[in-house]
């Protein structure tokens, strides 16, 4: 069982970003306020989870959830800021849209940019640790998931069916044959 929360300061939200690594779409950011009592024996770090579970854990997370929100920065500004800060500035929108502000936020990896005036603290992992985290990679996970098998039926010769934007070697060749359209980030190099 993940831990429920990192320190009494309550409530404490959860963030976490899907789609960093992708050479196209969006980077999508959750975030998430789970209440004291919320144990799952599923739940866990979204890319520990087969897909079937993560979408039936999404409906347990959007039905038990105190607030979540989800949350995206799109490839033409991932391009102008950089992919860190385009994660941050998700993580950021995410929260913006909880209709609960948090007394404390707990982010997964190393790095975070100070919100508000709210305190935070960043755990390396910590979709693995923190249920709130957990929720928020799943949501994260999810969202960025539906949209991108929607843009696959608009650019179908990407196959983002299956790779979701990531930089498989289908993807790779792709690219190659057809070129990059909007949802691609130029600033990201695609390597044979």
């Amino acid at each position: 069982m993940l831990k429920p929360f990192h320190q009494n300061f309550q409530p404490e939200a959860g963030c976490d970003e899907a789609g960093r690594g992708c050479l196209a779409g969006p980077v999508f950011a959750g975030a998430v306020i789970l209440p004291p009592d919320f144990s799952n024996p599923l739940l866990n770090d979204s890319k520990k989870l087969s897909e079937k579970t993560r979408y039936a854990l999404r409906e347990v997370i959007l039905k038990e959830a105190l607030d979540w929100s989800v949350a995206r920065v799109d490839a033409p500004e991932i391009d102008k800021i950089n992919i860190l800060n385009a994660s941050f500035w998700a993580m950021h929108l995410a929260l913006d849209a909880l209709n609960t502000p948090p007394a404390f936020i707990l982010v997964d990896g190393n790095r975070f940019k100070q919100y508000r005036e709210i305190p935070h603290a960043t755990i390396i992992k910590g979709d693995g640790i923190y249920a709130s985290i957990a929720a928020a990679s799943i949501l994260a996970k999810t969202f960025r998931d539906d949209y991108m098998l929607e843009q696959h039926n608009h650019f179908p010769h990407y196959n983002w069916e299956k790779n979701k934007g990531y930089g498989t070697a289908d993807h790779r060749k792709a690219i190659k044959l057809y070129g990059n359209c909007h949802l691609h980030r130029i600033s990201f190099q695609v390597k044979d």
